[in-house]
């Protein structure tokens, strides 16, 4: 799979260009991988890893044009079926405290806080807090 213009710019800017290659390189069975295209262009995706039972949620994002149109929403009630459709029972993931917008959007999922790991983003002000969120999906 390759990628040029818009499409590698908005993935390495969403994943950082250290992480572009963990994009193409979480294939196969144990993972789930969703993009959305609008006007012939990548406008979302979900990285998602899946272990037995549950799945984690390593990456989401949505393209800058395309944000605040409900994409991030539609993808992942479409990743939370197909999670449920194998059986997984716990999806997790993880979000910096400071991302206010992500974190409303979680909890209006079902999302809940399981935990919180403290300083674990390094930013330009020192460190940031990670939210471990879970949503029960199956029993």
């Amino acid at each position: 799979m390759r990628f040029r213009g818009a499409k590698k710019r908005f993935l390495q800017k969403a994943v950082g260009p250290a992480c572009l290659q963990t994009f193409f390189g979480n294939q196969g069975e144990r993972y789930l991988n969703l993009k959305l295209t609008a006007d012939d262009r990548m406008a979302a995706f979900a990285i998602t890893q899946v272990v037995l039972d549950e799945a984690t949620l390593f990456n989401i994002a949505v393209d800058p044009d395309f944000q605040r149109r409900g994409l991030g929403r539609m993808l992942l009630e479409h990743l939370i079926d197909e999670l449920e459709k194998r059986g997984v029972v716990t999806l997790w993931l993880e979000v910096r405290a400071s991302n206010a917008a992500a974190i409303a959007l979680y909890e209006s999922l079902g999302f809940n806080e399981a935990t919180i790991r403290r300083n674990y983003y390094p930013t330009a002000q020192g460190h940031e807090d990670a939210i471990i969120m879970a949503l029960p999906i199956s029993m």
